[in-house]
């Protein structure tokens, strides 16, 4: 039977959203390729998200992306979530199933995991310090700890979120993880092989506000990791830089936890070179 249009287009639920960089991203991947998919934003406040899931079952769409405030939200409204979803707490990714009904995946740590490792970094025995407890997080300290990352420490300024995720990713990964609450400059231990600004500190417009740490911690056997996008390279990459340390900036993990989505939909290899190009004529 032939598919229908609307089964061809993807979306992503997010407010606010219009500054989301996603469907340049995806547009260009699926014009690489030839394929006749089509990628929207779209504007849902957190009072029309069960609407929104209605009609995306209605059109029968091949998908969606989830971003903030929706990602917990969603959960009780889809028909099934992934292991990973369930173990994370938070769905990123909504795709069509072939008898129609709709799966909830998170493809933010797999994203993140799959960018550190190309960085060169050995996850199985690392020690990770993590700063925030949001989404973003939540998903790299569960899949860092499922990778086989050794210990695990949260820094956060709002004691009872960074305890709860602490206690959360320690019951659901079994990995050493402990929480610090962020009081001044952070002082990186010496023995920590990843450091992760999990926050949105200097996410456009803020692009000069800095993540607080002693930055004269940070030595040349560490990665340092920025989630932040846009702009790809932000004063604490820049710190780590002057330090010695190895950087990765946003575009890694947005890209390759694009690219899993975008093959989850089309059933294609996802043009993952295609995909960061477009990012970055986006941020300039």
């Amino acid at each position: 039977m032939p598919r229908s249009f609307l089964s061809e287009i993807v979306a992503v639920f997010g407010h606010p959203v219009a500054e989301n960089p996603t469907q340049a991203m995806q547009e260009a991947a699926f014009q690489a390729l030839g394929l006749p998919f089509r990628y929207l934003t779209l504007d849902v406040p957190p009072g029309k998200l069960a609407d929104a899931v209605t009609g995306l079952r209605a059109m029968t769409f091949a998908g969606a992306n989830c971003t903030i405030p929706h990602k917990l939200a969603v959960i009780p409204l889809l028909d099934e979530i992934t292991p990973a979803a369930a173990k994370i707490g938070a769905v990123n990714t909504i795709v069509r199933q072939p008898d129609g009904r709709y799966l909830g995946e998170n493809t933010d740590g797999k994203g993140f995991i799959r960018s550190v490792v190309e960085a060169g970094l050995t996850i199985p025995g690392s020690k990770a310090v993590v700063f925030g407890a949001g989404g973003a997080a939540r998903a790299i300290a569960v899949e860092l700890a499922d990778a086989g990352a050794a210990a695990i420490t949260l820094v956060n300024r709002t004691a009872s979120r960074g305890a709860e995720l602490a206690g959360l990713v320690r019951e659901r990964t079994g990995v050493s993880t402990t929480f610090v609450e962020w009081r001044g400059d952070y002082a990186v231990p010496s023995d920590t092989q990843v450091v992760v600004n999990a926050t949105s500190i200097a996410l456009f417009p803020n692009v000069n506000d800095r993540v607080a740490l002693d930055a004269s911690t940070l030595h040349p056997g560490m990665l340092v990791c920025d989630v932040i996008p846009n702009p790809p390279d932000t004063p604490f990459l820049k710190e780590a830089r002057a330090a010695g340390a190895t950087t990765l900036d946003g575009l890694g993990m947005l890209v390759y936890q694009g690219t899993i989505g975008f093959e989850m939909w089309t059933g294609q290899p996802a043009p993952a070179d295609v995909m960061r190009r477009a990012l970055e004529e986006v941020f300039g």
